[in-house]
């Protein structure tokens, strides 16, 4: 039995995970934030960051140059036009994006958010660990496997999601104590 592929399933749900953890605004400035926003450059949908410097110079601050000083304004359209719930401030040569500082009522929400994101990660790992017992069982009815190898598959595949579950927690309790002590 193959583990590796499930293995490995598992593992790009923990990432998919960690990269929707990184576009949630927490009142700190995370350049990952604008990841998800392009702009029309020269007819060609392009990330900002390809057209753009994006610095963080202070905790609560993100400044991004563009290379080419045409395309501020589409930069600017563009951040008002998504749903990161910031205005930029555009001075003619950089765009600014200040992040408030959070309530407490906003902090309660924003964890609220994550334990879903957390809770769909797990479901995803399950998912993945009825496969992998569902390929197993196949396995052994088609006789591939024996009933012992199917016991052995099945407790290895448990351990498996038991892992990477234990692991999605652990990033989950890490970014709660971010977005709480912020």
């Amino acid at each position: 039995m193959e583990y590796d592929k499930f293995e490995e399933k598992m593992i790009k749900s923990i990432s998919v995970f960690e990269e929707n953890l990184a576009e949630i605004r927490a009142g700190r400035a995370n350049p990952a934030i604008l990841n998800k926003i392009s702009i029309d450059y020269y007819g060609t949908p392009t990330p900002i960051n390809q057209v753009a410097g994006i610095s963080v110079p202070e905790a609560r601050l993100i400044v991004i140059q563009p290379w080419d000083a045409s395309i501020l304004k589409e930069i600017e359209k563009e951040i008002l036009k998504s749903d990161i719930g910031i205005n930029p401030n555009n001075d003619g040569k950089v765009i600014r994006l200040a992040f408030p500082e959070l309530n407490e009522e906003r902090r309660k929400e924003i964890v609220k958010d994550i334990r879903k994101m957390a809770e769909d990660a797990k479901v995803a790992i399950r998912s993945i660990r009825r496969d992998a017992i569902d390929t197993a069982k196949a396995m052994q009815k088609n006789s591939e496997i024996s009933e012992d190898e199917l016991k052995s598959a099945e407790d290895k595949i448990q351990k498996l999601t038991d892992k990477y579950v234990d692991e999605i927690d652990s990033i989950l309790e890490k970014k709660e104590k971010e977005v709480m002590s912020i």
